[in-house]
């Protein structure tokens, strides 16, 4: 396959307010593409917050930097009340209705949760152009887009996707992708954190975060049809050298912070590393003996980045920003103090926080400026 006809895949993964760094790393990729460029990914798939950077990139696929500037001017912007009900009659009543009305009734309320998420809806629906995600695909401006949820019903992770061409649904253990018109329930499902935000309805079933028992997530953009992937995490722990030793008994907020790392962080971590390791054996073995023992395999090249500072540690940093609400219901959890950072970095929709992240996102991207321009083929 010539380097010209390859179909690079853009791959961007959950975390919550993590994914601000995303926005970084996209406003150096528009600032080393050429004005007016049209979007340097076909396929572009997102998870959880990805997902929603996904989508409006989709309907920008047109320009590249157009898109990209609307997500800046979000993230650096975005505060919690646009994200969830931040007053303490909603999260009171919140709570009471989850507990209170199961234990009564013994059977649990729709749209229970801890936080009311319809202040995100009604972001979505203001900053995503949804009929403009299949323009871009009529145009061939945009090939595909994959946005996963998991299901609560039957316990698959579910990639909801949008193409240009027809693409076959796929069934592996425990994943399936199944076209579908990206609206904003996709989107509110594929955010829904369990526990924090309630479960969304898509077509008639209820799905939660698209990153629960998500085991493959470079898979959607690979059935796609991508030769190639550009992958953004959001970890910031993956090649630092000093660790942090808490002593002490974990507080909730710690455990917490630990459970959702893993739900996030881990498995597209995992995947990549399979992914490298997959094209490292292929390359050992020559073409011809491929060819001639039809071996139904392919390299896929990959490019990663991953923050090159902790993400917990910046939290820390700014959890003074959360609402004075918020930070009270969570004092008792030990998250407003540094060791249980990592738990309300998931959930710190502020400015000061989401534009370290970005700032962030973009000096690693320039950093490997080269690499980069390498990679998309850029002049």
């Amino acid at each position: 396959m010539s380097e010209q006809s390859k179909k690079t895949g853009l791959i961007l993964s959950g975390g919550g307010a993590r994914a601000a760094y995303q926005v970084g790393v996209l406003m150096a990729l528009a600032e080393l593409m050429p004005k007016g460029a049209r979007n340097p990914f076909p396929i572009i798939c997102g998870t959880s917050a990805g997902a929603i950077n996904a989508a409006a990139l989709a309907a920008h696929a047109h320009n590249y930097r157009m898109g990209v500037r609307g997500l800046e001017r979000i993230w650096a912007n975005i505060t919690a009340e646009q994200v969830y009900r931040t007053d303490v009659y909603s999260f009171v009543k919140s709570l009471f209705r989850w507990v209170v009305r199961s234990t009564v009734s013994g059977s649990t309320p729709v749209n229970s949760a801890l936080l009311d998420s319809r202040p995100l809806r009604k972001l979505l629906s203001l900053v995503v152009n949804f009929p403009r995600i299949e323009e871009a695909l009529a145009k061939g401006d945009l090939e595909a887009l994959s946005i996963t949820a998991s299901s609560y019903s039957s316990g698959e992770s579910v990639a909801f996707f949008q193409s240009a061409k027809h693409v076959p649904e796929w069934k592996r253990a425990r994943r399936v992708g199944r076209p579908s018109a990206i609206k904003v329930d996709h989107l509110m499902a594929s955010s829904a954190i369990p526990i924090l935000f309630p479960a969304q309805e898509v077509e008639g079933r209820y799905y939660g975060d698209g990153a629960l028992r998500q085991l493959a997530p470079v898979s959607p953009a690979l059935h796609l049809g991508a030769d190639r992937l550009f992958v953004i995490g959001v970890s910031g722990n993956v090649n630092t050298d000093q660790k942090r030793d808490v002593r002490g008994y974990p507080s909730l907020a710690q455990v917490l912070g630990h459970i959702l790392n893993s739900v996030f962080v881990d498995s597209l971590e995992g995947d990549v590393e399979r992914l490298e390791r997959i094209n490292k054996t292929i390359s050992a073995i020559p073409p011809k003996v491929r060819e001639q023992q039809d071996i139904p395999l392919r390299e896929v090249q990959v490019l990663k980045i991953y923050p090159s500072q902790p993400i917990d540690e910046i939290a820390a940093q700014h959890i003074k920003e959360l609402p004075r609400t918020l930070r009270f219901f969570l004092r008792g959890s030990g998250a407003t103090r540094s060791p249980g950072a990592a738990a309300v970095s998931y959930l710190l929709f502020e400015p000061g926080f989401t534009r370290s992240l970005m700032s962030l996102g973009y000096r690693d991207a320039m950093q490997r400026e080269d690499e980069i321009k390498t990679f998309l083929e850029l002049p």
